[in-house]
C-alpha cells in the first residue's frame, strides 16, 4: 500500500535578529510542534529537518535556511527527495489580513504579496498548496509594515500567541491524521480571547 508522507514547512528568516518576531512565527509552530513529539531539528540540506511517524506517517517537519524570499528552494527539495505529494504539505506563515485570534487553514490561494509565499509558489508553478495561516493582525500606521511584521509581539499579545501555537500543533496533527476537510471545519471557526 502506498504510504501518504507529509511535509511541513515553517516559514521564517534565520539569525537572531529575527528570532520570535511576528513574520517568524511560521519557525515558533514549527519548533512548538517538533518539541511536543520530543524531537530536535538536525541541519540539512537547505532547511533544518525533523524527522518522524505520526499514527504510522511519516512526516518530515522543515525550517528553512535560505532566508524568506527563497523558502521554496527548500520546500522543492524537501518535497522531492521524500516523494511527497503537492496536497500533504502544509505551510505555515504569518498573515497580516487575519486579526491577531484567528488562524484559517487553506487548501489554496494567493501569496498576497507574503514573499515565503510567493516563492513556494514559483518553486512549485501552483498555488494549490495548504497553508495554515497565523492571524497577526494589521495594527500598524500606513508604511510601516514591514517593521510591524519584523517586530516581536507585544507582552500583552504573548499569552494569545502561546496558546494560539498550542492549538496549531494540534491543528497539525489532525491535518495529517484526519485531512483538510475535517481540520478546516474545526480551525477555522476558533476565535482565540486576548
Amino acid at each position: 500500500m502506498y504510504m501518504s508522507k507529509f511535509l511541513i514547512v515553517g516559514l521564517g528568516n534565520i539569525g537572531t535578529e529575527y528570532a520570535h518576531t511576528r513574520h517568524n512565527i511560521g519557525f515558533d509552530i514549527a519548533d512548538e510542534y517538533v518539541s511536543r513529539h520530543l524531537l530536535t531539528f538536525q541541519s540539512g540540506r537547505l532547511a533544518d529537518v525533523a524527522q518522524f511517524k505520526l499514527k504510522g506517517k511519516p512526516v518530515t517537519v522543515i525550517k528553512p535556511t535560505t532566508y524568506m524570499n527563497l523558502s521554496g528552494r527548500a520546500v522543492r527539495y524537501w518535497m522531492d527527495k521524500e516523494k511527497i505529494e503537492i496536497e500533504n504539505i502544509l505551510v505555515l506563515v504569518d498573515e497580516l489580513a487575519l486579526p491577531i485570534n484567528k488562524v484559517r487553514l487553506r487548501p489554496s490561494g494567493s501569496a498576497a504579496g507574503h514573499n515565503g509565499l510567493k516563492s513556494i509558489q514559483e518553486a512549485l508553478q501552483t498555488d494549490k498548496y495548504p497553508r495554515l495561516r497565523f492571524g497577526i493582525g494589521n495594527n500598524f500606521p500606513k508604511g510601516m509594515q514591514v517593521d510591524f511584521v519584523l517586530e516581536k509581539w507585544l507582552v500583552k499579545e504573548q499569552p494569545l500567541i502561546n496558546e494560539k501555537i498550542v492549538k496549531c500543533v494540534e491543528i497539525i496533527d489532525n491535518f495529517i491524521i484526519t485531512g483538510i476537510e475535517r481540520t478546516m471545519n474545526e480551525a477555522n471557526k476558533l476565535d482565540f480571547i486576548m
